[in-house]
């Protein structure tokens, strides 16, 4: 019998640590196609969690799943993370936590969380995945876009935070 990942076990521990010193955990997931979370907040492949008390309703990290219910933008969420796509717990008031290894999952694996079959009749309609988009720097079709003007783009304003200015 093969052994039970220490992850889990871990991502337990470091989260009522962060709660018993009144600290906020914070989860990093790598997102793929086995993991339900709001896509429009992931960013270069990655969303970070809060997984709070505050933050969740019923949450639930078992072996193989962190799951919990949270509002985005006022909506609420059914969220369902693989632990094997948790890359790091960490307290946002000071940085503290672990980090840990993300496999990426054989084509087996993934169709067996999935629930899919092992026959070859292509991806299931309305599974998400994640593709490649251009950078800004480029077009559609992959090539580096030219300046038809010759002028530079113009450079970003300093400052940092943006500010309100009251007008009376």
């Amino acid at each position: 019998m093969a052994d039970t990942s220490t992850k889990p076990y871990l991502l337990r521990a470091l989260y009522e640590w962060c709660t018993d010193n009144g600290y906020t955990p914070y989860i990093v997931v790598v997102v793929d196609a086995t993991t339900r979370v709001p896509m429009e907040f992931v960013k270069n492949g990655e969303i970070v969690l809060n997984i709070s008390f505050d933050a969740t309703g019923n949450l639930k990290i078992d072996n193989e799943y962190v799951q919990f219910k949270a509002r985005f933008g006022g909506v609420s969420r059914e969220i369902e993370v693989p632990v094997n796509n948790v890359s790091a717990i960490y307290a946002r008031e000071n940085g503290q936590g672990m980090s840990f290894e993300v496999k990426s999952l054989s084509d087996a694996e993934r169709k067996k969380r999935q629930g899919l079959s092992e026959s070859k009749s292509g991806p299931v309609k309305g599974t998400p995945a994640l593709s490649a988009v251009p950078s800004q720097e480029q077009d559609i079709s992959g090539h580096a876009k030219t300046d038809q003007e010759g002028s530079d783009p113009e450079p970003p304003k300093p400052g940092g935070r943006p500010t309100l200015t009251r007008i009376k």
